[in-house]
């Protein structure tokens, strides 16, 4: 049973900094799966926020692009998220799973909110 646990989210100020993690289990190879981190606020769709493939390839919304990096430990079997000069927009709960979701997505976890806001 393949379980997402988001964590790393909090309130901060315009200008602000985080980091999210996405820790990953009952993957049998989590390596071989693109990963991408989602998000969705009140009142608006869910949108893809960054990918990585399993070389380590990299995609990001134009939104984000300069300011958020995403990364991989296949090790570990855990994704994050860098988000640099956080802005109000970026306020919403944060989500990881697979990418493309039209092959499946795995069961979401219960995210990790992040508030930006003076």
């Amino acid at each position: 049973q393949v379980q997402l646990v988001e964590s790393g989210g909090g309130s901060v100020q315009p200008g602000g900094s985080l980091r999210l993690s996405c820790a990953a289990s009952g993957i049998s190879i989590f390596s071989a799966y693109i990963m991408a981190w989602y998000r969705q606020a009140p009142g608006k769709q869910r949108e893809l926020v960054a990918s990585i493939s399993s070389g380590g390839t990299t995609n990001y919304a134009d939104s984000v692009k300069g300011r958020f990096t995403i990364s991989r430990d296949n090790a570990k079997n855990t994704v994050f998220l860098q988000m640099n000069n956080l802005k109000p927009e970026d306020t919403a709960g944060y989500y990881c799973n697979r990418s493309p979701l039209r092959l499946g997505g795995f069961a979401w976890g219960q995210g990790t909110q992040v508030t930006v806001s003076s």
